[in-house]
């Protein structure tokens, strides 16, 4: 008797650098809850102004100010319930309250952070997705009007079901998918079995710290170097050693690779006591721009380096 392989909810998005990265999409019962949150939020805060708006016109004693509260209670809904999801989204890193107090947010297809542009398509075409309606009278309440409605969210649930992502009809117009926010990740630690990666690392200044994303493509990177041709490596690294290059002051004809590698040995496999590998017939050699007028060995692929003393 076989067993069902368990749903898979993970996407891999590639980056414009070739790196790929997973991520875990959030499905419909991870996001109600958010959006649950969400509007409660917003009718507190509709409910919150517009009591406020009395107080004042009763502490002033303005009794042409009561239409004005009806209208202004009108307005501030429309403005709240149409605008509060793309506004914190755009300006909170693709995240609501609801959305950060569950663990999830919102990137586009690529794995970017989201635009504005990209957040306000998704919520305007939110009341599509609650479709269809059903009146309330259809669940015993026969003395209901007609106004009042229930959103089914059939079209949502039934999005999310039948595509990649889990979009609903707001994340395929707008390019975004909802994804489980990462609190803490751990990767793959690769083999390195390359004597000139270490020497290369020790030039790589001390105080040099790599950022959390900087460090998780450094450790992909190595992971998958190896299933890869070595030109294919050299192009794909010089997209992001370029500025490294010209902050550690190394010689343009670094290899690409050799460099994310050595930062990755730094990184994650150099001895956190500071003492440095033995270099063996590698320890006067240095990739430092400086010393390119130096006799020169071959250390970085095709492309020399220069013999010199390892810097302290």
């Amino acid at each position: 008797m076989s067993v069902p392989a368990a749903l898979d909810t993970t996407i891999a998005v590639v980056t414009p650098e070739n790196i790929a990265f997973n991520y875990q999409l959030a499905g419909p019962f991870r996001r109600l809850p958010a959006y649950l949150i969400d509007v409660a939020i917003r009718w507190l805060v509709i409910i919150g102004v517009v009591v406020l708006m009395l107080i004042t016109g009763a502490i002033l004693d303005l009794r042409f100010f009561g239409p004005f509260i009806g209208a202004g209670a009108l307005i501030l809904n429309f403005v709240v319930s149409w605008f509060y999801g793309a506004t914190l989204e755009t300006y909170f890193n693709g995240r609501t309250v609801g959305k950060w107090a569950t663990g999830i947010r919102v990137i586009d297809i690529e794995g970017r952070p989201i635009t504005g542009k990209r957040a306000l398509i998704r919520n305007l075409l939110r009341i599509a997705d609650f479709l269809p309606v059903a009146p309330l009278s259809s669940l015993g309440a026969e003395d209901a009007p007609p106004a009042f409605i229930i959103p089914t969210a059939m079209v949502c649930l039934l999005s999310m079901i039948f595509t990649r992502r889990m979009q609903r009809l707001g994340d395929l117009a707008a390019g975004t998918m909802v994804i489980v926010d990462e609190r803490s990740w751990r990767l793959p630690i690769a083999k390195v079995d390359d004597p000139r990666v270490p020497a290369l690392a020790s030039f790589i200044p001390a105080d040099y710290r790599v950022s959390r994303s900087m460090a998780k493509t450094l450790a992909i990177y190595a992971e998958r170097r190896h299933y890869l041709t070595p030109a294919r490596r050299r192009e794909i690294a010089k997209h992001l050693t370029i500025p490294l290059i010209e902050r550690f002051e190394f010689r343009n004809d670094i290899d690409p690779d050799l460099l994310m590698y050595s930062l990755y040995y730094k990184t994650f496999l150099a001895d956190a006591t500071g003492e440095l590998p033995d270099l063996g017939n590698l320890a006067d050699f240095s990739p430092l721009a400086k010393d390119a007028n130096k006799p020169t060995q071959v250390l970085a692929g095709n492309q020399p380096l220069t013999p010199m003393r390892a810097r302290s």
